[in-house]
């Protein structure tokens, strides 16, 4: 997918307050059982539904700042977020953070990179 460039500066603004890992880091963890916090997808519901990362649960970007506090009251909650490519999550990171939230991780490649390395998926029934 090609991106505009002000939103790319957006969100490579957001990149240099953020932590991220790769797919590796968090399939590592998967698969030693060994994930330190929660696994968010932040693409869209339909995106979800269709397949996600195995363990993953669901707050979309367009509403995961409105729900957040009442979902994950605990601001030193680790959280790896993840969308198709890694921008919506540096966005929501970011904005997690100015919020409060300290111990949140955006998975860089996201969605399109687990796949591209063929790991699993879920699928919702």
């Amino acid at each position: 997918m090609q991106h505009n460039t002000e939103f790319l500066k957006l969100v490579n603004d957001a990149k240099t307050r953020i932590k991220e890992c790769d797919v590796f880091h968090i399939k590592h963890m998967l698969d030693n059982n060994t994930l330190d916090g929660l696994l968010i997808d932040v693409r869209e519901e339909s995106e979800f539904a269709h397949s996600h990362l195995p363990g993953a649960n669901h707050l979309s970007r367009g509403i995961i700042e409105v729900k957040i506090e009442q979902l994950i009251p605990n601001k030193n909650q680790k959280m790896y977020l993840y969308c198709g490519g890694g921008f919506r999550s540096a966005l929501s990171a970011d904005n997690l953070q100015k919020m409060g939230y300290d111990n949140v991780i955006s998975v860089d490649g996201g969605f399109r990179a687990w796949v591209g390395n063929s790991f699993p998926l879920s699928v919702e029934d």
